[in-house]
């Protein structure tokens, strides 16, 4: 019984490393797709790549957008057909044993320069949507200090607002 139970793991192993890759080829086209639907400004194709739950994390300390409110936001930048184009110049996607959540990190080519964007995806019917995406600037080391220096005092402000709605 042992050696049976071998031998089918041994057959179903391939398959199984098949099917994660299919899944990550998905994920690659999804999310390539979302990005070019950004730099033709095509709204719809844009969103309908997100969960209706989804959330857009930008690079802003205040930039935590719900999908409606992201809606709101970019459908201006959209609809003057130039929203933002970024170029995946490297990704990693990670696919949970379930099949159902992956997630990733990617480096991109941006308008900004290179960013990182990383993210959650869902499985709704049969297709990956993007649930949750977070954009930050990627800074080098040595500059942190100077990028600190630059943005000490929106950060203390913010920081006191933020402070303050905790106390409340």
């Amino acid at each position: 019984m042992k050696t049976l139970k071998l031998i089918f793991l041994l057959i179903l192993l391939p398959f199984l490393g098949l099917a994660q890759q299919e899944e990550k080829n998905a994920i690659t086209t999804l999310l390539d797709a979302w990005h070019k639907a950004a730099a033709n400004a095509d709204f719809e194709a844009y969103f309908s790549k997100m969960t209706n739950d989804g959330v857009f994390i930008g690079t802003d300390a205040t930039e935590n957008w719900q999908n409606e409110a992201f809606r709101a936001f970019s459908k201006p930048y959209f609809d003057k057909g130039k929203a933002w184009s970024f170029t995946s110049v490297e990704r990693n996607i990670y696919v949970g044993d379930s099949g159902k959540i992956a997630w990733f990190d990617e480096l991109l080519d941006t308008q900004m320069k290179l960013c990182r964007g990383s993210g959650v995806l869902k499985k709704e019917n049969g297709q990956w949507k993007i649930a949750h995406y977070v954009l930050s600037i990627a800074v080098p080391n040595e500059n942190v200090a100077e990028l600190i220096e630059l943005k000490r005092e929106k950060d203390s402000l913010l920081l006191l607002q933020l402070k303050g709605q905790k106390q409340n």
